[in-house]
């Protein structure tokens, strides 16, 4: 008896609350990225986890990705023209294993490695590009999830990257923390053109790629997100929300897959350079609960 009443009020209950959030839930962005025609797809041909993090040259593909299974982090390395691996190298710092957001400068790569809980602690990485052996690492007393990096300066973002710790390398401190400019929780960032170009995530399937102002830290614009590609079982491919984003001029390039994966090339029409309106922002949905990092 107990199991019959028991079963219809649980499927009830679970049926409830799917009703609330679908009601609650902002209808997602029917395109891939706002303002920017596909240009090229490129398999990446090699093992890859969860993506993280995107970089690349005119010879070379670089990507970080965590295998939270066996707690290991990696930097995978791809040729660009075939998509082959070519290298991979393990990230790995004890607790921290998840590498995040990458970026490089003057033929470093940089990369956030960190406890996968938020308020914890990160190591940067600083990697030559050419041989990937580590040239230094900084100690950070908090989770970072992704790093842009201009010169000596970095600025990598907390958990969800509701914090943006500003770095000079060459005294290794924090020289300011502000708190993020968007409500997007950015997983990818770089510097392109005096801006800051950050790439992350808004619901579960639907994200934004912002265009921040240096140093001033003002939003210029922002482009939505949605799917891109064919939609696979478990959110292995199809929503683009900030992992795996890298950008030279007006070129977007997205990883929007777990492994197997995918390196999307996308060219920013004219649109994508007007700057951004109270109405854009207001259009922008409040986060919901964030996606598992």
């Amino acid at each position: 008896m107990i199991r019959k009443i028991a079963r219809p009020r649980l499927t009830a209950l679970l049926l409830g609350i799917a009703s609330l959030s679908v009601a609650a839930s902002p209808v997602p962005f029917a395109g891939a990225i706002e303002d920017a025609d596909l240009r090229g797809v490129l398999p990446l041909e090699g093992e890859l986890f969860h993506v993280q993090g995107l970089e690349l040259d005119r010879e070379r593909i670089w990507v970080t990705s965590v295998d939270r299974a066996n707690r290991k982090g990696y930097l995978h390395e791809f040729d660009r023209t075939t998509g082959r691996i070519m290298r991979r190298l393990d990230l790995t710092d004890g607790v921290r294993y998840h590498p995040g957001g990458i970026s490089m400068s003057d033929r470093s790569i940089w990369v956030p490695v960190a406890e996968l809980k938020p308020n914890s602690s990160a190591m940067l990485v600083e990697i030559d590009a050419d041989t990937l052996q580590i040239r230094r690492k900084i100690s950070v007393a908090d989770h970072l999830g992704c790093i842009a990096a201009l010169g000596s300066q970095l600025v990598a973002g907390s958990w969800d990257s509701k914090l943006l710790y500003v770095f000079d390398v060459s005294d290794k401190v924090a020289v300011r923390v502000v708190p993020n400019p968007s409500r997007t929780r950015y997983q990818d960032m770089k510097f392109v053109d005096g801006h800051l170009v950050a790439g992350g995530s808004l619901t579960w399937w639907s994200g934004a790629v912002d265009w921040i102002e240096w140093p001033s830290m003002k939003i210029r614009r922002t482009s939505r997100t949605g799917a891109i590609g064919p939609i696979r079982p478990f959110g292995r491919g199809g929503p683009y929300t900030g992992e795996g984003m890298a950008m030279k001029g007006r070129d977007l390039y997205v990883v929007p897959e777990d492994g197997p994966s995918r390196l999307f090339h996308f060219r920013l029409n004219d649109q994508a350079h007007k700057p951004i309106d109270s109405f854009t922002l207001a259009s922008v949905p409040p986060p919901s609960a964030g996606r598992p990092h």
